[in-house]
């Protein structure tokens, strides 16, 4: 086996893994399907193996190409931190930082957060990393997190911030047609948007009343579908009560079922807490998110 494999050829490969083809790979490389294809047999010959196998479905990485995955995403992840890391003087809040948020908190709660922290910080460009998954704060696939569960490892910050409170909420058109209800006995008279099976959702759903009862009009584990499933009239919907509150065509219903709060905290690597662009985000967040949390303030419409 040749010693000498580049990263770009590991880069071409690491894509091919990701996306099942070369033609796939390409565009996410920003490459031509010939320059991947030549990238992969370099990367085959020096590596004396075969690394895919062609099926219906695409390329299948072989036995061996799934072994050198992990450490080949783990080397991706790095390059990234080094880079992120070379993007500005140390010394100064500039340059790129990278944000994990789940789907609703990226496009619903942090567009408002980020205009001001763009007036304080102009030099800062925010990273998005859009998932309900945990991207993993250890081997810095991201510099900051925003996490609805406690960090385990001790070699993380955070800071926990005020819960996030749910409620209910229509669209006035859907009150105007369907009436509102006045408490939870009349849940049978009105339509409701809900999870499909996402498990902590359902049990979030099933403080409504009686499952039997409920009339599911639209289901989906997408948070954001639900709201605009919500905002569009076609239902009532779980949501969060301050990103719900913005919208002035949607108003609160049935206010005495309670609904569990989402505890939230702020995460970030002990190693990067001190870096001037980390910091003032990781700041930033639990500024914003304290204030997001004590929706009361706002909330005339309970």
């Amino acid at each position: 086996m040749s010693q000498n494999v580049g990263w770009d050829d590991q880069r071409a490969f690491l894509a091919v893994v990701d996306t099942g083809s070369l033609s796939a790979a390409a565009r996410r490389l920003g490459l031509s399907q010939p320059t991947v294809r030549a990238r992969i047999e370099a990367l085959e010959a020096a590596l004396g193996t075969a690394l895919f196998t062609r099926s219906v479905h695409g390329l299948v990485p072989t036995p061996t190409a799934e072994a050198m995955a992990a450490p080949a995403r783990a080397m991706a992840h790095a390059s990234e931190a080094m880079l992120r890391a070379a993007s500005a003087d140390s010394g100064a809040v500039a340059g790129r930082v990278r944000l994990s948020v789940s789907d609703f908190v990226g496009l619903e709660v942090l567009p408002p957060m980020l205009r001001s922290l763009r007036d304080k910080h102009p030099r800062l460009a925010v990273e998005f990393e859009l998932s309900n998954a945990s991207a993993d704060l250890l081997d810095q696939q991201v510099d900051v997190a925003v996490r609805m569960h406690p960090p385990e490892q001790s070699a993380l910050v955070a800071k926990k911030v005020p819960s996030i409170p749910l409620g209910l909420f229509a669209h006035r058109d859907y009150l105007a047609t369907y009436g509102r209800p006045g408490s939870s006995a009349e849940i049978a008279d009105h339509l409701f948007i809900g999870p499909d099976r996402n498990r902590s959702d359902l049990a979030i759903a099933a403080r409504i009343g009686d499952p039997s009862r409920i009339r599911w009009i639209a289901r989906t584990d997408s948070h954001p579908a639900q709201l605009a499933l919500a905002r569009a009239g076609l239902g009532i919907a779980v949501a969060q009560v301050p990103t719900a509150l913005r919208y002035p065509d949607l108003e609160r219903v049935l206010p005495d079922i309670a609904l569990p709060e989402l505890p939230t905290w702020i995460v970030t690597h002990e190693n990067l807490r001190r870096l001037p662009r980390v910091g003032a985000l990781f700041d930033h967040l639990v500024d914003a998110f304290e204030a997001y949390g004590d929706y009361r303030r706002v909330d005339s419409r309970k």
